[in-house]
């Protein structure tokens, strides 16, 4: 029997070139195993609790970038987070048991207060967010988890409850989870930071060609370079690193051009964003084809949500089970 697998993207809009290449297409890898891929609304609401009644818009912006993307509903379980119940139950269970020094020490949370300054984000469901996610993630005894790099800190907060459950209550219900890094961790945005939507920085899977050619156009290169006849450093180049992944067989030239000035940056955009073009094509003509079938999407989340339903009552049985509150094989009719 194959391992069981789970990860999830927050729907706070369209999902972005960083999403693509740095989740889901490590995603379609692990199709055909036992792989649940989750739309996590409730996470969400960590952050964009003012904005909610953008959330279940977003769900469907998500769940079509990932068919878009390749992810085939006939070789994986695709849900929405709030529409199987048991997350909810499982995070306030495992919110009773974690100290408040494990969370408030996350340094992904001290990172966010950051990268999100001037929201009011001291909230008891911002500063308890990888309670919730070790629940999505044991509620399903994934062994396997989609991460990058700066989730890892929550794995292991993962690992952490997991195991004083165990302590706790005398009973092994969960197995500890170990991460499955995504290949490429960082993608870089416009302006050479990490993409993201907080930094409005992105290149959108649903982007025409012609709005993806003018974000290009605006990317900053190497910060070293100011005139076109001086030599350049194309592995600070956020455009070179695109070049890196889509243009492998001029990527030598054009990292000797740059070297040696022998090309512009603005030549050197365009040669990539023709490039990204190509490579974005096949996955607007998807996009554009599931936008015209919202009635089929609808069918695909609850064939999604019954199988994760199964799957999540049974480990809530165990868990109630483990912690006195029902008892062994009792289930809630």
């Amino acid at each position: 029997m194959s391992l069981r697998i789970l990860s999830g993207t927050r729907p706070t809009g369209k999902l972005h070139l960083g999403n693509l290449l740095g989740a889901i297409e490590n995603y379609k890898k692990l199709q055909g195993q036992d792989s649940f891929f989750m739309i996590a609304d409730w996470h969400a609401l960590t952050t964009e609790y003012e904005s909610h009644t953008e959330i279940a818009d977003n769900v469907y912006e998500v769940i079509t970038d990932y068919l878009a993307g390749g992810l085939d509903p006939e070789q994986c379980t695709i849900f929405v987070q709030s529409e199987v119940p048991e997350h909810a139950e499982l995070a306030l269970m495992l919110g009773m048991i974690t100290p408040l020094g494990w969370l408030e020490r996350n340094p992904t949370y001290k990172d966010q207060l950051k990268e999100l300054a001037g929201r009011e984000l001291h909230t008891y469901g911002f500063l308890g967010y990888p309670v919730l996610q070790a629940a999505d993630i044991l509620l399903y005894k994934a062994v396997k988890v989609p991460v990058g790099e700066d989730q890892l800190p929550h794995l292991e907060l993962t690992r952490e409850i997991a195991r004083r459950f165990h302590h706790l209550y005398g009973a092994e219900v969960f197995p500890e989870p170990e991460a499955i890094l995504t290949e490429v961790p960082r993608i870089p945005g416009l302006d050479g930071r990490k993409m993201s939507k907080s930094y409005n920085n992105c290149i959108y899977l649903a982007d025409s060609p012609d709005v993806v050619i003018k974000k290009v156009k605006s990317m900053v290169t190497d910060p070293g370079r100011k005139r076109r006849e001086d030599k350049g450093n194309p592995e600070v180049c956020p455009v070179f690193f695109y070049h890196k992944l889509l243009n492998a067989d001029q990527v030598d030239t054009v990292a000797s051009e740059c070297r040696e000035a022998q090309r512009g940056c603005v030549d050197c955009k365009l040669e990539m964003a023709g490039k990204l073009n190509e490579f974005m094509d096949p996955i607007r003509e998807r996009r554009e084809k599931w936008v015209r079938q919202k009635d089929q999407v609808k069918d695909i989340l609850a064939r999604g949500r019954v199988r994760a339903r199964e799957v999540a009552s049974e480990t809530m049985a165990e868990v109630m089970a483990a912690v006195g509150l029902r008892r062994p094989k009792e289930r809630v009719k």
